[in-house]
């Protein structure tokens, strides 16, 4: 508390920005760890119940119970390994944004696909986008289900952010509208159904998205006749908390 005759500090616009993305950090740093216990936790209940319904003996679970740890395990040391863009074997490009584009690769030691983002820091920066770059990672990581494509690893270097994404393979919604010119109407039922199911999970997470469009909605691989849609969100996303501040 200031005492009489001395000046209240005056604190920036710029350092009180700073200060609320130090927090937002924390938080979610701490929100992480807490989503991560909890989806330990239920893993683990799953892997009881679907033992429990295999009517498997004693040892057979002791093996399972095992084989889970070991996968628990090698998950924890994935997330705790430092990998680089050296790491991943370029494929081709197969999209371009604002800060960057986004390559098809392959990890060199395991042979699996990936969709690499790649973010000019720079540009970034120059726009005033990190926290919105942020939040867009935050959501990779903390949404594991159906709608929200999902994100492996992340790292960077001094002149790029790259986050490595699962590919899916059937394009964006914008391409499909270029091929079909036209949809039927059980087809955009089914897509326009998808989208605001994709909507609603997003903002149960916490989250906003400001950039909703045929471009930004991701499909996975076509089946059949019909391409049953992932709605994935790559860019345009907010955290709301961020905001609130």
């Amino acid at each position: 508390m200031a005492t009489v005759g001395e000046q209240t500090p005056i604190v920036s616009n710029h350092t009180r920005d700073k200060a609320t993305k130090a927090k937002v950090t924390l938080e979610n740093y701490y929100s992480n760890l807490v989503s991560q216990h909890e989806e330990r936790e239920n893993r683990y209940r799953l892997l009881e119940q679907s033992m429990a319904t295999d009517g498997l003996s004693e040892e057979q679970k002791l093996e399972r119970r095992q084989q889970h740890a070991t996968k628990e395990t090698e998950f924890l040391r994935l997330k705790r390994s430092r990998l680089g863009v050296e790491d991943f074997e370029p494929i081709k490009a197969i999209g371009r944004g604002a800060f960057g584009e986004v390559r098809l690769v392959q990890k060199k030691d395991t042979g699996h696909v990936y969709a690499m983002k790649i973010l000019r820091k720079a540009d970034m920066v120059e726009k005033d986008q990190i926290a919105h770059v942020r939040a867009e990672r935050d959501i990779l990581v903390e949404a594991d289900h159906q709608w929200v494509v999902k994100m492996y690893y992340s790292f960077q270097d001094q002149q790029n952010l790259y986050l490595i994404m699962e590919f899916l393979p059937g394009g964006d919604m914008m391409t499909l509208l270029m091929k079909k010119d036209t949809l039927t109407e059980e087809q955009t039922q089914f897509y326009i159904s998808e989208t605001v199911l994709a909507i609603d999970s997003i903002h149960n997470l916490g989250f906003i998205h400001r950039d909703i469009k045929p471009d930004n909605l991701l499909l996975d691989a076509k089946v059949g006749s019909q391409l049953y849609a992932c709605m994935a969100y790559l860019s345009g996303i907010f955290n709301i908390l961020y905001f609130e501040q």
